[in-house]
């Protein structure tokens, strides 16, 4: 809303700023009521969290830089251009503002409307939690011409808030490491990150805010920067669409009960049948909508609807009016807004509850809609002869499904012909696997265990849901027996209550054309049977790439991965290897071999994300300071015109190296690109250094010699009449692999009709043993832009994505 932006709030934010509700209590325990769960999308959560509060920074008008950094050991930083967090003692708690922001729920800046008068970072609680949730956290405030430094562990204060440096730079910076005691993910997902990183520049896009993202692990950095704002979402979201509509874009800041609202809209109409709209409140993103949604939808079928009635193009008086479905037809928007005390549903924010929300913005959308069509009666007829053709393509639909049911294609109470149906009628247990080919499918029923695994063969290739209407899909004969099938029928008429099975499981070959069949399944699934995935209950089989044993024996291990087979290999290896250590009397084998692997193991896992050349450091030097007494160091600083390192064990040397040389431009992480380049000196941080350490003192244990500036050769290992020498004991793995490779079989799948009923049982539907994936809704529009580009008629964008992710494909078999 760049003309009508909020004022700008004042710059006195100071401990007095902070209000401090409750002690910090239970997160830990009982993580799931704060950030939803401890997989994937709760580990994103917490960045979510910090990203939030840089950019409510953005909304009060004192942020204009973000730079997100995804760093080698795990762990993010968040780095502001804002005011900084206070450092202040607070008036009341008599400690420093800060220690209650990230020790304290209900501690922050955003309850009394002063320090911020809208807010994505509500409940006050974001900080805390992460904090809580994190195994370590790392905070550097940039404020009043110096450098605040204070740092957590797992919900406690690890070290005091001092000042460490003088800088003229202002702002914050956060560093955490999602704690792998509770989180079952690691590792920031890059496209995940971006994706929101985007989302969150489009809608910032009027406050001039620029948001980086840099991935340490790969060196990959984008710069998100919309001037154009919500104009240039909508952009994004038409790639790929044929548009009847240019953009309609309105905004209006008003005034209700006292309070300030603001009201920003874009969207556009286009030729597809899908609808595409997506809510935010102060750019915390609503996927279950709420109360703005509400007011949007009913404003545009009311006005929409008034205008068509006094228009022609209603053939005859007593024509049915369009539905509000036709209306939303191929419509895509964006609706963004900025209340001040938003109620949402929980701290997950999915839904928006505010009632005075709903009022409001059904005001603005009817008055500017309104506004638009009277100023553009071309445009507006445009619009409602597509409503029409939606309208009257739901009619052809409705037909056709009453022919269909007729014929009993779609009868809940009859079931297709090659349906191989299941015994139980305990829905929660039984499953519908959708198979490619009937030879499979003969494989799949024989192996299954037909108690509760139903079996339905699919010839050939189903028809492109995302290129033809819904009246054409229903006279697939392939799609009929799949509707038929699961019983719940489609599009609007689809109830969850009575799909037939627990789990609708995809089973495909792991080629192109088995790829390919599983995309044309999932796009029907999205589009048509959106409820299914919503209810969790669409799973794909993995069935195994490969099958590994000793050479000379039956059966074996079945992996999915190249990182499986490596590991088979290896763990089949060290049944009959040794190993020989520089010094050791006896070359080491079985438990202790077994052993000295694991320890290795977690070395070489740890020390593949070293990225010393990101470092300026490499990690056979950081193992090379390794000091009998104080084990690796904490902090080194390079010295870039000589190259020298300097290593610290805590931080209270390192601050006082830095400080005898102040006057020297120093780089300590991800900030602005440049700095590093320009630096005379390169303050680095160790986080991995104790379970570095910890992984020596295991190798050590199992006869490694110490320190590691001894390895100089002498590490053998030995399998049969192979014998390899190394330089250092990281190497024996890798050696130990390679030899172990000529002692074993290993047989590569490509089709589920290589393998017989029992293999197929044994590797992809036994539930003791298979291994599947669950699809999950996370992101509807990044969901709606992927299926429409590569599903949809327009070439280029599929083009040019391909182009672009080329080199991501793995195990492609052409």
């Amino acid at each position: 809303m760049p003309e009508n932006q909020p004022d700008q709030q004042p710059e006195n934010y100071g401990a007095s700023s902070i209000q401090y509700l409750k002690d910090l209590d239970g997160v830990r325990r009982r993580p799931a009521m704060y950030i939803g769960d401890t997989a994937d999308a709760g580990f994103h959560h917490l960045l979510w969290e910090i990203v939030d509060n840089a950019v409510d920074e953005g909304l009060a008008g004192h942020c204009k830089s973000i730079v997100v950094s995804l760093n080698e050991d795990g762990s993010a930083t968040v780095t502001d251009d804002g005011r900084g967090i206070p450092v202040d003692l607070h008036p009341e708690e008599k400690v420093p503002a800060i220690e209650l922001v990230f020790l304290k729920l209900h501690a922050g800046g955003k309850f009394d409307g002063k320090a911020y008068a809208v807010s994505g970072g509500l409940h006050g609680v974001g900080a805390a939690v992460v904090n809580a949730l994190s195994e370590w956290m790392e905070v550097e405030v940039y404020k009043d011409s110096q450098v605040h430094h204070i740092s957590f562990a797992r919900g406690r204060k690890k070290t005091d808030l001092r000042v460490t440096g003088a800088s003229r730079r202002r702002g914050t910076r956060v560093t955490f490491r999602p704690d792998r005691q509770i989180f079952s993910h690691e590792g920031f997902d890059y496209d995940r990150v971006r994706n929101r990183l985007r989302e969150m520049a489009y809608l910032m896009g009027s406050y001039d805010l620029s948001i980086i993202l840099e991935d340490a692990r790969d060196g990959r950095k984008e710069t998100f920067h919309y001037p154009d704002g919500l104009r240039s979402y909508i952009n994004d979201l038409t790639e790929g669409k044929e548009n009847i509509t240019e953009i309609i874009q309105f905004n209006k800041d008003l005034e209700e009960g006292g309070r300030r609202y603001g009201v920003e809209i874009a969207l556009r109409y286009t030729n597809d049948w899908n609808e595409g709209v997506y809510t935010f409140v102060n750019n915390i993103r609503t996927p279950e909508g709420g109360t703005h949604l509400a007011g949007f939808r009913a404003a545009l079928t009311r006005t929409l609807n008034s205008w068509l009635k006094q228009s022609d193009l209603l053939k005859k008086k007593d024509d049915e009016l369009p539905a509000g479905e036709d209306y939303r037809a191929g419509l895509y928007a964006v609706v963004s807004v900025k209340a001040p005390d938003p109620q949402f549903e929980g701290q997950t924010k999915a839904k928006l509850g505010s009632r005075e929300v709903q009022s409001i913005v059904e005001a603005v959308v009817g008055e500017c809609i309104g506004a638009y069509v009277d100023k553009h009666p071309e445009a507006s007829r445009a619009i409602l002869r597509k409503v029409l053709l939606a309208r009257d393509a739901r009619e052809a639909a409705r037909k056709q499904r009453d022919l269909v049911r007729r014929k009993g294609a779609l009868s809940s109470g009859s079931l297709p012909g090659k349906l191989a149906d299941c015994q139980s009628r305990d829905r929660e247990e039984t499953e519908l696997y959708l198979v490619e080919g009937d030879s499979a499918g003969g494989s799949a029923k024989g192996g299954r265990d037909r108690r509760f695994q139903a079996i339905l063969p699919l010839r050939g290739k189903i028809i492109n849901v995302e290129k033809n209407s819904a009246n054409r899909v229903l006279a697939n004969n392939e799609l009929q027996t799949m509707i038929q099938a699961i019983g719940a029928g489609m599009a609007e008429e689809f109830d969850a209550d009575k799909v037939r099975y627990g789990k609708v499981v995809i089973m495909t070959d792991a080629d192109v054309d088995g790829s390919h069949i599983r995309t044309l399944i999932l796009t029907f699934l999205f589009r048509q049977m959106r409820g299914l995935i919503d209810a969790g209950r669409v799973y794909v089989a993995m069935p195994p790439l490969y099958q590994v044993m000793k050479k000379g024996n039956k059966g074996g291990q079945y992996l999915h991965t190249e990182e499986q087979l490596r590991a088979a290999v290896l763990d089949l290896a060290l049944d009959a290897a040794s190993v020989s250590l520089p010094g050791a009397k006896h070359p080491l084998t079985g438990a202790a071999l077994r052993s000295l692997a694991d320890a290795l193991a977690t070395l070489e896992k740890i020390m593949g994300g070293f990225r010393g050349e990101r470092r300026g450091l490499e990690a056979r030097e950081y193992l090379a300071a390794w000091d009998p007494q104080r084990g690796l160091p904490t902090h080194a600083v390079v010295t870039t015109a000589d190259n020298q390192r300097h290593f610290f064990w805590n931080e209270e040397d390192r601050d006082a190296f830095l400080e005898a040389r102040r006057e020297l431009l120093v780089w300590s992480g991800p900030e602005s690109g440049a700095a590093r380049e320009e630096a005379d000196l390169l303050s680095l941080v160790f986080h991995e250094r104790n379970d570095v350490d910890a992984a020596l003192a295991a190798a050590a244990q199992a006869g490694v010699p110490l320190p590691p500036s001894t390895w100089n050769g002498g590490f053998v290992a030995e399998l049969g009449k192979e014998r390899r020498e190394v330089p250092t004991p990281l190497d024996l793995l890798r050696a130990l692999r390679d030899i172990g490779q000529k002692s074993v079989d290993v047989q590569r799948y490509k089709g589920l009709g290589e393998m017989n009923p029992e293999q197929l049982w044994e590797s992809t539907m036994n539930p003791a043993t298979r291994k599947m994936k669950k699809i999950i809704l996370e992101d509807a529009y990044e969901a709606d832009r992927i299926f429409s580009m590569l599903m949809g008629d327009e070439t280029e964008p599929r083009r040019r994505y391909i182009e672009e992710h080329a080199l991501e494909v793995s195990n492609l078999d052409i």
